[in-house]
């Protein structure tokens, strides 16, 4: 048996073991054990390798960011922060047909800025708007729709826990991970806006209108919400721009890790002060967070292995030699790597198909020459371009029937509502995301431009 056969084969039993309810990380850590030891023939070299893995894998220092965004998301959600931005931006936008299911996109933007968690951004505003949008008048599909779709936003916008992963797997800048997933985030949070208008034009029966709301009534919302736009401020302003002068140049005010404990400090302050954080709240934080992190680096660690095993079979670099010998157009090769994120997006959370897939599919398509409109991308573009895509597509995967994890989310808050609802009202927004693709394949500039801007 070949490499790439052996691949092939460990592949296929790593994604039954998952259907058949195996934790992912349990599946992949046993996967690339059992692979690595069937590669050398024998179980010493295997087990030796577990030793210097995990030393090799925990000893990355950017992992250090994860816990720290998990804990800034954790106070964020028990701090109130999620009803101050609902309601300043159904204050604003309220009295526009679709206004409140617009500005439910909206406060899901604001939340997911200093979240970082898809489920945890769903969950939380489907708690706070969802009772409301009914209240107004909204029928149950577009509800529940515009909710699991602004879910989504909470992975995209910086900060987010998937972007680090990627970071460190593609062995890219998280920086600029952060700067380059701004644009997309907004026309994502844009695109759905006007998805939004778009079907209250054509049934208007499905939105409802709010009363118009004084002008000191809307800038006292919008004061009680500067809480967000100062830490998003200063967590991306603090990591991104250009603060400190010294002899070498000028550094930005802080590391991500840095960014990451300045943002906890802050969102917890804000909690505190605000009421919403109590004892008790952040014991069940901290203790919510280790056990997310614990969850997450386990996943992590099992994804090093896998990939340890792959380089022992050299799969990477035969696939990669078959794709060139095979002549297919790197758009081409782009399309198929997206549509399997799309299709096991629906039945995988993001991380464990990031994770499982990047090892795979990254070198193919690094190796690729990408020339679009003229413009030639070099491999860190293309890397960069690459994991936005393949984020937003997984992540379109939790909104996508039959099993989008965002949809039963949302669904479970409102039982009485027919899935078959839910999954009617989030279709528009579905195809609101695979035009955003689309424009993002075709224009890679959308999501590089800030990027070349920010880093010269």
């Amino acid at each position: 048996m070949t490499g790439l056969e052996l691949t092939f084969a460990a592949f296929a039993l790593m994604l039954v073991a998952i259907f058949l309810r195996v934790p992912i990380g349990a599946a992949m850590a046993i996967t690339g054990f059992v692979g690595s030891w069937v590669v050398y023939g024998r179980p010493d070299p295997a087990l030796s390798q577990l030793k210097s893995l995990t030393y090799d894998t925990f000893k990355d220092y950017n992992l250090s960011i994860v816990p720290l965004f998990l804990l800034m998301g954790q106070f964020a959600t028990k701090s109130g922060l999620s009803a101050a931005l609902f309601q300043a931006a159904s204050d604003w936008l309220g009295h526009r047909r679709g206004g409140v299911a617009m500005a439910a996109v909206g406060a899901c933007a604001g939340f997911g800025a200093i979240c970082g968690s898809s489920l945890a951004t769903a969950s939380t505003m489907g708690q706070v708007a969802l009772p409301e949008m009914r209240k107004r008048g909204y029928s149950d599909s577009l509800s529940t729709g515009v909710l699991a779709a602004g879910g989504t936003l909470g992975i995209l916008i910086p900060p987010s826990i998937i972007l680090v992963i990627y970071a460190i797997l593609a062995e890219q800048n998280i920086v600029k991970m952060f700067v380059a997933a701004v644009v997309p985030g907004v026309l994502a949070a844009l695109g759905y806006m006007a998805t939004v208008a778009i079907v209250a034009r054509l049934r208007p029966d499905a939105v409802g209108q709010a009363a118009r709301v004084p002008m000191r009534q809307r800038m006292r919302a919008l004061w009680r919400v500067w809480p967000v736009v100062a830490i998003f401020g200063l967590i991306m302003g603090g990591i991104a721009a250009d603060w400190n002068w010294t002899r070498d140049g000028v550094q930005a005010l802080f590391t991500p890790t840095e960014g990451a404990a300045v943002g906890a400090i802050a969102v917890g302050l804000y909690g505190w002060l605000a009421g919403g954080l109590t004892w008790r709240t952040f014991r069940d934080s901290v203790l919510e967070t280790a056990q997310a992190t614990a969850m997450i680096f386990f996943i992590v660690w099992a994804a090093k292995l896998f990939s340890a095993f792959l380089s022992l079979t050299r799969a990477p670099d035969q696939l990669i030699a078959w794709v060139e010998a095979a002549g297919f157009a790197p758009l081409t090769i782009l399309a198929v790597m997206l549509l399997a994120y799309l299709l096991f997006g629906c039945v995988m959370d993001s991380l464990s198909m990031i994770l499982i897939t990047i090892p795979v599919f990254l070198p193919i398509i690094v190796a690729q020459d990408f020339v679009i409109l003229g413009t030639a991308l070099s491999p860190e573009e293309t890397a960069i371009w690459f994991g936005i895509l393949a984020l937003i597509v997984v992540e379109v995967g939790l909104i996508t029937p039959p099993v989008g994890m965002n949809l039963f989310i949302i669904n479970s808050m409102a039982p009485d509502i027919p899935m078959v609802r839910t999954y009617r009202g989030v279709a528009p927004f579905v195809a609101s995301d695979l035009l955003r693709v689309g424009l993002l394949v075709l224009f890679p500039g959308l999501t590089l431009w800030l990027v070349g801007v920010t880093f010269g």
